[in-house]
């Protein structure tokens, strides 16, 4: 399974589950990730959901070249009213199918009313960070580290645009721009990790967290987060993802027109690459 869902008291876990390819986000896992937080929040008996990556990274983002690669496949549509985007062609296909798989799973996941913990290890990168940014809380270990390098296929980041949200502009822009990766601790400096804790300890930390916070009465929790949610939203918090998933899906589209593909010839093993060469030289 891709997915793995568990209960432990009134936490439901939720955990992805393609560690050997880093838990690389295809289709099939978005769609089995949308089935368990449903369950989790339709059932009365939860207070709170972890999201929690197997294996030694949360996710290193969307799949772009694992064998288990899905962008083609038919799934039934949950986020919105796009229509299939199978057996089309340029932005028929590709923003259609990201509307659904990307903007909207993540805006609905977003908007469920139970506190969500995100409990990050390894490689968060890319699509992995949207996973995290829609959760209400992140607990990250000592080994963690963050990083958006899509700016090298010349897109603007990934499709959930919540990085001037998340962290101030200038700060944004740094790391959009280099694409290089930004420590667990550095993170929570900015506010936008809550908890590092030792590698080994972070499954009871995140557990002792979500714990404390199931202890909550239920409708108090949905109202607090809701007024969060809101007040980012009156910041401009969704028409400013409106704007740049436009601005995305030109890229897409110059890159289409002017290259190789709509991936600017890039791929998991270059990116890959790429990354570790960066890291290596001290980014």
């Amino acid at each position: 399974m891709v997915v793995e869902y568990a209960r432990r008291g009134d936490v439901a876990v939720v955990t992805m589950n393609r560690p050997e390819y880093r838990n690389a986000q295809n289709s099939a896992m978005t769609y089995a990730l949308d089935e368990a937080f449903y369950r989790a929040a339709g059932d009365d008996d939860v207070k709170v959901i972890v999201l929690a990556g197997a294996g030694p990274h949360f996710s290193a983002g969307h799949d772009i070249g694992t064998p288990g690669r899905d962008a083609d496949r038919t799934f039934p549509r949950k986020a919105g009213m796009w229509w299939d985007h199978v057996g089309k062609a340029g932005a028929e296909s590709r923003f259609a199918r990201e509307s659904e798989v990307y903007l909207g799973m993540c805006r609905r996941w977003r908007e469920i009313p139970k506190p969500m913990i995100a409990s990050v290890q390894g490689a968060c990168v890319a699509g992995g960070l949207m996973l995290a940014w829609v959760c209400d809380l992140i607990v990250a270990s000592d080994d963690a580290f963050f990083a958006d390098p899509v700016v090298r296929m010349g897109i603007p980041g990934v499709e959930y645009f919540a990085h001037p949200w998340v962290m101030p502009p200038r700060i944004a822009k740094e790391f959009l721009y280099t694409g290089e990766r930004m420590t667990a601790a550095r993170a929570h400096e900015l506010g936008w990790v809550n908890r590092v804790v030792a590698r080994d300890a972070l499954e009871e930390e995140t557990f002792a967290l979500a714990d404390r916070i199931a202890a909550m009465p239920r409708m108090g929790l949905a109202l607090t987060k809701k007024a969060v949610n809101q007040a980012e939203d009156i910041q401009g918090m969704q028409t400013g993802m409106d704007s740049v998933f436009g601005l995305h899906h030109l890229a897409h589209a110059h890159n289409a027109e002017t290259g190789a593909d709509s991936l600017a010839g890039q791929d998991a093993k270059s990116m890959k690459a790429a990354s570790e060469k960066a890291a290596a030289n001290g980014s």
